[in-house]
């Protein structure tokens, strides 16, 4: 969901993380980071989806499913590896 939001806005990674150091306050962010929620490596947590909210302009409820559903795709994958990791 972040890639297709920040591409609709024509935006970088780079820019991305920026915009949300700036609206934020937090310079803790970089690119990778974003590139690591965009490839699902990471799920943001609630701090951040706050501020890509904003940034992204998206309600902040669907950055919250966006997480959920991750957070369960995740979680699915884990119990399906450890299932074949059994047998």
């Amino acid at each position: 969901m972040i890639r297709q939001a920040r591409s609709s806005l024509g935006y970088s990674q780079y820019a991305v993380a920026n915009e949300l150091v700036r609206v934020s306050g937090n310079d803790a962010l970089t690119r990778e980071e974003v590139a690591r929620w965009e490839r699902g490596k990471r799920i943001p947590g609630p701090y951040w989806r706050k501020w890509i909210s904003t940034v992204l302009e998206l309600s902040l409820g669907e950055v919250e499913m966006a997480a959920r559903f991750a957070r369960a795709a995740r979680w699915s994958c884990e119990v399906t590896r450890t299932a074949s990791m059994r047998r």
